[in-house]
């Protein structure tokens, strides 16, 4: 595992300590779930038939926030309650409401045991809440110990349960058509190494459209509001790594956006060699956008492994498994030839420290049993598309989906520099959402690009000085 890349986030979790009140449980780095309502459900033993449910004591209350995931937690608390007779709660948080329903749920008398953060800034406000988990079998579990998130007294108070990875996906189908044409610029995906070149394919593609069959080269570039976390967040993630890098720095409290010139380079690749127009992507959604991707009418769409499962299950979908791949998103920095995925994570489980001691024993034991039992090792690979970053999980307990081999791939390949999550330092989601809506207007041609430019700069150096 790329230790120099990953262990960034204990750095991160160093450096915010005076950063709080920004977006937690933003979780912008997963995808977005269309459903409003909380989900709640409690799995008990019907009898005391359980052999040692006697034995048993404490209680699990997990608050999830994906609600896409909901069914699959409820039944991993089923049956652990069956199996060992302790009761195991699971509440789903709607879309976009994590935060909120967690700052209500924590105030019960029954408040959740087990909850998430989504990075050091929303530890940093979540803290107090957060039990030292540096003696469990979970930690010492870590592929990269760095991962954890600690304090300034050396505890582990939150470790992430799942890495992920984004980049480009394209359809191989359609680019092997295209490699067989006549004036090909390069003769295979290997070929794709830097911006330089993916602009010469993906520009004479985009004027082979017909020939190829599709509509367009990209996707949407989704820009509604609150459907524009691929661009606000995970692209720009890519400027701000090497700004920081150029630096030696894991957050900044002064953006000064020198790479904005390529975040513009990919950005105008996207929506000028797109199925839709420019003007009209502020009604497009990411459900839009996966939709012409899984139906064959576009070649790429910018998104992280998570979409596999969203692009096998679009009804019509026309993309096999084995022509589904990866490309680095290059923007035209010098150097980027051995780039990989943006990979990392902003999922990190949490034990709440003002739970009993026996709840908060039940609760560390309910999240083993899941890295660690064949039970919860097939729900976490299966049913919940995860990359563990466990050493419990054998070679042939790993995902197999398709973008998933490709982010581990990345990860184990000493010669790739996959680039870190450094979009967790993010000052806030105002910030974000303001950045959003700059792209946009820069799409209809309402703004100039020198101003969204001023305006990052501005903006990021207002919502840091607004958490201090």
């Amino acid at each position: 595992m790329k230790k120099r890349i990953l262990s960034v986030l204990l750095c991160l979790a160093m450096t915010v300590g005076i950063l709080t009140g920004c977006s937690k449980g933003d979780n912008s780095g997963t995808q977005n779930s269309n459903e409003t309502s909380n989900q709640e459900s409690q799995s008990q033993s019907d009898s005391g038939g359980n052999q040692g449910a006697s034995q048993q004591k404490g209680r699990v209350y997990y608050l999830s926030f994906k609600p896409e995931s909901d069914r699959v937690w409820q039944d991993l608390a089923a049956q652990y309650t069956q199996e060992t007779g302790v009761p195991v709660k699971v509440v789903t948080a709607a879309s976009n409401t994590y935060e909120q329903t967690l700052m209500s749920e924590i105030a019960n008398a029954e408040a959740p045991t087990l909850f998430q953060v989504n990075g050091p800034i929303g530890y940093e406000s979540w803290k107090d809440y957060c039990a030292d988990l540096k003696d469990t079998k979970l930690y010492s579990w870590l592929l990269d110990k760095d991962l954890a998130i600690t304090g300034e007294d050396g505890g582990v108070y939150a470790i992430p349960y799942v890495v992920e990875g984004y980049g480009i996906i394209y359809n191989e189908a359609i680019m092997d058509k295209y490699f067989e044409m006549d004036g090909a610029k390069v003769a295979d995906m290997d070929d794709i190494k830097n911006f330089a070149t993916l602009k010469s394919v993906v520009e004479d593609m985009q004027a082979k459209k017909d020939k190829l069959g599709i509509k367009g080269v990209f996707a949407s570039t989704s820009l509604t509001p609150g459907e524009d976390w691929r661009w606000q967040t995970h692209l720009a993630n890519i400027p701000v790594y090497y700004e920081y890098t150029d630096k030696g720095i894991t957050d900044t409290d002064a953006l000064e956006f020198t790479y904005a010139k390529n975040f513009k380079n990919i950005f105008d690749l996207y929506l000028n060699n797109s199925i839709t127009k420019p003007g009209l992507l502020g009604n497009k959604s990411v459900d839009d956008s996966m939709a012409e991707f899984a139906l064959g009418q576009v070649a790429m769409v910018q998104n992280g492994n998570w979409a596999w499962s969203q692009i096998a299950g679009i009804e019509g979908n026309t993309v096999k498994e084995d022509d589904v791949g990866f490309l680095p998103i290059y923007t035209g920095v010098e150097g980027e030839e051995n780039q990989g995925l943006c990979v990392g994570t902003e999922n990190y489980f949490c034990i709440n420290s003002k739970a009993s001691k026996e709840d908060q024993e039940a609760s560390i034991a309910f999240v083993e049993w899941l890295f660690s039992s064949p039970t919860g090792k097939r729900a976490v690979v299966n049913d919940l598309g995860m990359i563990a970053p466990f050493n419990t999980f054998a070679d042939e307990e790993k995902p197999n989906d398709p973008l998933a081999r490709e982010v581990l791939d990345d990860m184990e390949d000493e010669d790739t520099e996959v680039i870190p999550w450094y979009f967790t330092s993010f000052p806030s989601i105002r910030f974000k959402d303001n950045f959003g809506a700059a792209l946009l207007e820069y799409a209809a041609g309402s703004k100039d690009w020198e101003d969204v430019t001023k305006q990052v700069v501005d903006d990021w150096a207002a919502e840091k000085a607004a958490v201090q």
